[in-house]
């Protein structure tokens, strides 16, 4: 058993015996606070923008999660928001927080989904409400609070016509309280031209101290709160690893501090599948201030090559295929740091990346990497993935 289980179910029995010798004393708050109560600690909450929402710094990124026993110990925890998708374990999980949710207070919980805009699609504004209404059904739920245009990065792609319209008819019937979008590449552009349309109410951002556009990021970031609106942070962790190699797991109690410095920054989604982790985040949301050992070691990791791609987008140019390194990277980051190579393959098939994506080329022309990547190497080692049974990588 878990130890968040284990505390909790010592402090029921605690309490149980207790009760059967000691009075309940009747409208006294401390003698009617459970051992479990004065565990359970209150996590800060910040509003988000101008959406009007309060929620916890900490809230649960529910992507790799398929246990409904975690989402529980989230909830029971004091978490009340919680982020899928669409594309999630094809799925599998909005369906596993639909039935978990079915049953809870409407008041009690959020919830946000996202799903990719195909701009290629000749059928964009009906494929689009299609997907949206899978999730609703999925979900089981008449709305969501945060609808996000998912994984944007083309700087041309959040003003398009088509996609607005179809924002805007979402809000306007009621399915999706909030509109917003996600994005892992440039970044600060991308909010710049969000401020510009006047509709995104909320920005899911990969955010840590791994980044080497912090500057120009942050100041984005103001300018987007400036203008009432909310930010969301996810990659929060630079990969969950400390080294290439995968053999150290990150201190993300620390990494979470970092991020919550920032007060523009209202809650970060990191992506707890097990007890333990869920534990050490919650330690994090308990005691929430930056400490001088959380600078320190964190200050160690900056120079380190980890498995977080900063999405510069350099490798592109440089490569002679012109290939999405930088999703080959996120594919590369999904099997060896988060542990989850279906979700690697799944990336990997919707941009059509080969097996043997790199064949033909005697030398690598991307020679540089701001995270200090072998490229090459890295994508040898991950694109094979793409011809492996995916009943293998469940």
């Amino acid at each position: 058993m878990k130890s968040i289980n284990r505390r909790r179910f010592l402090s029921l029995s605690a309490l149980a015996g207790a009760s059967a010798v000691v009075p309940q004393m009747i409208g006294s708050k401390s003698a009617m606070a459970s051992p479990v109560d004065e565990a359970e600690k209150k996590i800060v909450t910040r509003k988000l923008g101008k959406t009007g929402m309060e929620i916890p710094i900490l809230s649960m990124g529910v992507m790799r999660a398929d246990n409904p026993a975690v989402v529980r110990a989230a909830y029971n925890a004091g978490l009340t928001h919680f982020d899928t998708a669409y594309a999630y374990q094809h799925g599998k999980n909005e369906e596993m927080l639909g039935v978990f949710f079915k049953d809870k207070d409407r008041s009690t919980f959020t919830i946000a989904t996202k799903v990719k805009p195909n701009f290629q699609s000749d059928n964009f504004e009906q494929e689009y409400e299609e997907l949206l209404n899978t999730s609703l059904r999925r979900l089981q739920m008449n709305y969501v609070d945060i609808f996000y245009a998912h994984a944007i990065d083309d700087t041309d792609a959040l003003d398009d016509p088509r996609l607005l319209k179809m924002l805007k008819k979402f809000k306007a019937e009621g399915k999706i309280r909030h509109i917003g979008f996600s994005t892992h590449a440039n970044k600060p552009s991308q909010i710049d031209d969000a401020i510009a349309t006047g509709i995104y109410e909320v920005c899911l951002v990969s955010y840590n101290f791994k980044l080497d556009i912090l500057p120009e990021l942050n100041a984005a970031i103001q300018r987007g709160v400036e203008a009432g609106m909310g930010f969301v942070a996810m990659k929060s962790m630079a990969g969950g690893v400390e080294d290439a190699g995968a053999q150290s797991k990150v201190n993300g109690a620390a990494c979470l501090r970092w991020v919550w410095n920032n007060p523009n920054i209202t809650t970060a989604i990191p992506g707890f599948t097990s007890f333990d982790l869920l534990d050490s985040c919650l330690e994090a949301a308990h005691s929430p201030k930056l400490g001088e050992s959380d600078v320190k070691y964190l200050a160690g990791l900056k120079e380190k090559e980890m498995l977080y791609c900063q999405n510069c987008g350099n490798c592109v140019k440089q490569c002679s295929k012109h290939l999405p390194v930088p999703d080959i990277m996120r594919a590369y980051m999904y099997n060896y740091g988060y542990k989850y190579p279906a979700l690697s393959k799944e990336t990997l098939t919707e941009l059509a990346v080969a097996g043997n994506a790199c064949s033909g080329c005697e030398k690598c022309t991307v020679t540089h990497c701001p995270s200090g990547f072998n490229v090459a190497g890295k994508i040898a080692a991950i694109t094979p993935i793409v011809d492996v049974p995916s009943h293998f990588l469940a």
